[in-house]
C-alpha cells in the first residue's frame, strides 16, 4: 500500500481512488488509534454525504460514538474537538480547494490540530489490517450535535475587538466559494456590524461560481464586484473554509504573503515573538517580521507542520502563502473565518488595506505547476539537485535555491497532486519570470525526454 496521507489529510477522486469502503477503513483506523468517541464533519461537496455515511459506518462498528456536527468549516469541528474533553478525535469530509469530483478526509487529534506524522503513520498501519468489528452490545452510536458552529463564533468574537469593528461601519464583499463557509461567515460578519455583499454564497457541492481555491484567476468576479460597489475589501475563502485571501477595495487581489506580512506586523505590535511560515513563503514577510522586533523560523509546507512547529517554538503566529492564518491565542490550526475577523480589526485600526499593501517591501513571486506523475516526482528533485552546482541552497522541503540578485527558486514535488511546483522570487519582474520559464521548462524537458520509471 502507498502513503495514505498527503500534505493535508487523505484525498483523491470519488469512486476512483477514495471509496466509501476505504473511508470506512479510515473510520476503522481513526477510531483504533484515538480510542473514543469521534466528531465528525463535512463540507458541501455532493460526495461528502456518502463518504460521512461510510466514514461513521467505520467509526461505529469499531465501537466508538460519532458525534455528527452538520455541515461546518473545518477550524469550527477543530475548535469542538479541542473544547471536548471527552471527544478523543475527529474527521473531516473534505477535499479542501480541490475539484468537485475529489473529496477526502482530515483526521483530527484530540487537542484540535490536524494529526502529526507519526499519528498518520499509526492511522496507516492499523489501515493496513483487518481490524475486527465490535459485537452488537458494544457498537458505537450516531449522535447528532446542535451548536457547534454558534460556539465557534462565539470564540472568534471574544479574541478579536467587536466594538471596535462594529463602530467602524464596513462593507465588504464575500466569496465563499459555495462551501462550507456559507453557514459561518455570513453570521460573524452579521455580528460584527459589518455589511456584506455575498457572491457564491449558496452551499452547491459542486462549486458552480468558481473553483474553490482562492486564486487570483478565480476571483476576478470578487476583484470586480469589490470595487464595482465600493465595498472597504473582499473576502475570499476555499471549500472547507480554513483559508481565506483578500481584495483591496479598488479591486486588487492581495496575496496570501502579504496578508500574512500585514497581520504579522499588528500581532508583533502587542506580542514580540516568533513568526512560523513555511519555505514557499515571501522574502517580504522575514522583511516586515524583522522590522517589526521579530524573529522567522520556517518549516516543510503543510498546515499541520506549521502548527505544530508553532507550538514548539511558543510563536506568536505562523501561516501558508495560500492564505491559510493560524493565530495560537485560538487555535493551533488555519482558520478562515478568523483572519477574516483579525484582518477587518487590522484595516479598522490602519486604515485601507490598499494603503497597507503600498508599504510593504515590493517583491515578484511565481507559482507554477507543471504536471508530474507520483513516481517521477524523486527523480525530478534529483535532477535539479544534480545541476544546481554551487548554488546556496536549502533542503526543508524540495530544493529552495537561492541567487546573488536576492531571489530564489523552490522546487518541490506536491504531497496532494500529481503536480511539481516550481515557486519563483526576485525584486526584479523580468527576472522572477525568465528564472521560473527556465525551471519551469527544464522540468518539462527532463519529463518529456526520460522513460518512465515503473512504480
Amino acid at each position: 500500500m502507498g502513503r495514505l496521507f498527503g500534505t493535508n489529510g487523505v484525498r483523491g477522486v470519488v469512486n476512483s481512488t477514495i471509496t466509501p469502503e476505504m473511508a470506512a477503513q479510515v473510520g476503522r483506523a481513526v477510531a483504533k488509534v484515538c480510542g473514543g468517541t469521534l466528531a465528525v464533519g463535512m463540507d458541501t461537496r455532493v460526495s461528502s454525504r456518502m463518504l460521512l455515511d461510510a466514514v461513521s459506518f467505520g467509526i461505529q462498528s469499531s465501537g466508538s460514538d460519532v458525534r455528527f456536527l452538520g455541515v461546518l468549516p473545518t477550524p469550527a469541528l477543530q475548535y469542538y474537538v479541542k473544547n471536548h474533553e471527552d471527544v478523543k478525535g475527529g474527521i473531516m469530509i473534505t477535499a479542501s480547494h480541490n475539484p468537485p469530483e475529489y473529496n477526502g478526509m482530515k483526521c483530527i487529534s484530540s487537542d484540535g490540530t490536524e494529526m502529526s506524522l507519526l499519528e498518520e503513520e499509526s492511522v496507516e498501519e492499523q489501515y493496513g489490517r483487518e481490524l475486527p468489528d465490535a459485537p452488537f452490545p458494544e457498537m458505537g452510536r450516531f449522535i447528532e450535535v446542535e451548536g457547534a458552529i454558534d460556539d465557534y463564533l462565539d470564540g472568534i468574537l471574544g479574541n478579536v475587538d467587536v466594538e471596535s469593528i462594529r463602530s467602524a461601519g464596513l462593507k465588504v464583499c464575500l466569496d465563499c466559494a459555495n462551501g462550507a463557509a456559507c453557514y459561518t461567515t455570513p453570521l460573524l460578519l452579521e455580528r460584527l456590524g459589518v455589511k456584506a455583499v455575498t457572491l457564491n454564497c449558496d452551499p452547491q457541492g459542486r462549486f458552480p461560481g468558481r473553483d474553490s481555491e482562492p486564486t487570483e484567476e478565480n476571483l476576478s468576479d470578487l476583484m470586480r464586484m469589490t470595487r464595482d460597489v465600493g465595498a472597504d475589501l473582499g473576502i475570499a475563502h476555499d471549500g472547507d473554509g480554513d483559508r481565506c485571501i483578500f481584495v483591496t477595495g479598488e479591486g486588487m487581489y492581495v496575496s496570501g504573503d502579504r496578508c500574512i506580512a500585514i497581520l504579522a506586523r499588528s500581532i508583533l505590535a502587542k506580542k514580540p515573538g516568533r513568526i512560523v511560515v513555511p519555505v514557499n513563503t515571501s522574502s517580504l514577510v522575514e522583511g516586515v517580521v524583522v522590522d517589526s522586533g521579530g524573529s522567522v523560523r520556517y518549516t516543510q509546507v503543510g498546515a499541520p507542520i506549521v502548527a505544530r512547529k508553532m507550538q514548539e517554538y511558543d510563536a506568536v503566529f505562523g501561516g501558508e502563502e495560500n492564505g491559510g492564518m493560524i493565530f495560537p491565542e485560538f487555535q493551533y490550526c488555519r482558520d478562515g473565518a478568523m483572519a477574516c475577523a483579525r484582518m477587518l480589526e487590522c484595516v479598522v485600526r490602519g486604515g485601507p488595506l490598499s494603503d497597507m499593501i503600498a508599504a510593504l517591501p515590493k517583491y515578484y513571486t511565481s507559482k507554477v505547476s507543471v504536471d508530474c506523475p507520483d513516481n517521477m516526482k524523486s527523480p525530478l528533485l534529483e535532477h535539479f539537485r544534480s545541476r544546481a552546482g554551487d548554488t546556496w541552497r536549502e533542503d526543508i522541503d524540495g530544493l529552495k535555491l537561492f541567487f546573488e540578485d536576492g531571489g530564489w527558486v523552490l522546487l518541490r514535488p506536491s504531497g496532494s497532486e500529481q503536480v511539481f511546483r516550481i515557486f519563483t522570487e526576485s525584486k526584479d519582474e523580468a527576472t522572477c519570470e525568465a528564472r521560473s520559464q527556465e525551471y519551469v521548462e527544464e522540468a518539462r524537458r527532463y519529463l518529456e525526454g526520460t522513460p518512465r520509471i515503473s512504480s
